[in-house]
């Protein structure tokens, strides 16, 4: 029974397999596959074989999974999923999870709650990139890089990302014909064409920002137990407590300015340990800083 189940969804996920693959996948016989098709077509499972190149197993495309293939545990799951949908205002979000709900027969439980908005921000770029997405059209938006430089951009957006407490659009740049990610706090003039694109298939790629790959840098900082919140909210497990309370905390970031602001951001409270040149690019920077507020 176990591999019947399974073998629908493997179907409804895939569309099409042979006889072989599921073979192979449960490490059975062609003849118990076949067995297994029979007696799935005695169930009412509308599932149809071809013969020939190109030929394999499948289900109707009108079927529809009854809900009551998901055990309570999954229909719970779904139903939590959905809700913590509307932490990104995901449209419709609210309506499906009513009809799930009234489907599963099941109040979904408020255990999770997400929100991904920022104080104040407005969500007009998210919004654009997710009709594009959804609709499969072309992008087209004004993009500041991080070193300050503005440039046009043609995309076709393939999802949204959250990471390191900001979203991205990663989009197939047409300018630089590669997967790239923009951060959405730096795109602005964002229109969506009336232009459609296909689908594109993409290798595994974990490093797709459009910013050039800086170096990484290995630091070490003491941190006063004034700022021993963040020092234990932002580097967890790796911070060192000291007897006065503080922190000496170690990490390995992309060597940039927003990496000397970040250390600047702890102001008094915080003392670049390691290496030498990162004590002198923050000593420096510290002294323009002050000569700004001497001037009269």
């Amino acid at each position: 029974m176990s591999r019947l189940f399974e073998t629908v969804y493997i179907l409804l996920n895939k569309k099409s397999a042979t006889a072989q693959e599921l073979a192979d996948h449960f490490g059975v016989s062609r003849r118990t596959i076949y067995r297994d098709v029979d007696a799935l077509g005695l169930a009412g499972i509308p599932v149809v074989t071809e013969k020939g190149r190109g030929g394999g197993i499948a289900l109707m495309p009108s079927f529809v999974l009854d809900k009551a293939l998901l055990s309570d545990g999954e229909q719970a799951e779904i139903l939590c999923a959905m809700r913590a949908l509307s932490g990104i205002k995901a449209q419709g979000a609210g309506g499906t999870l009513q009809k799930l709900s009234a489907i599963f027969k099941k109040n979904a439980q408020s255990w999770l709650e997400a929100d991904f908005s920022e104080w104040g921000n407005d969500d007009d770029a998210f919004d654009g990139f997710k009709a594009a997405i959804l609709e499969s059209r072309i992008a087209e938006f004004d993009y500041c890089d991080a070193d300050g430089s503005e440039t046009s951009r043609r995309v076709e957006p393939v999802c949204l990302l959250f990471k390191h407490k900001a979203w991205y659009a990663k989009c197939f740049c047409l300018a630089r014909q590669d997967l790239r990610l923009f951060k959405l706090a730096r795109v602005s003039r964002l229109k969506i064409t009336d232009a459609r694109f296909a689908a594109r298939d993409f290798p595994e790629n974990d490093d797709e920002s459009d910013a050039p790959k800086k170096p990484d840098l290995c630091f070490k900082l003491k941190i006063a137990p004034e700022m021993a919140h963040r020092a234990r909210e932002e580097f967890g497990g790796s911070a060192q407590a000291q007897a006065d309370g503080g922190f000496v905390v170690s990490a390995t970031y992309p060597e940039d300015d927003w990496l000397y602001g970040y250390v600047l951001s702890f102001g008094e409270h915080a003392e670049a340990l390691e290496p030498e040149r990162l004590r002198e690019i923050i000593r420096e920077k510290a002294e323009r800083i002050a000569a700004r507020y001497r001037r009269e």
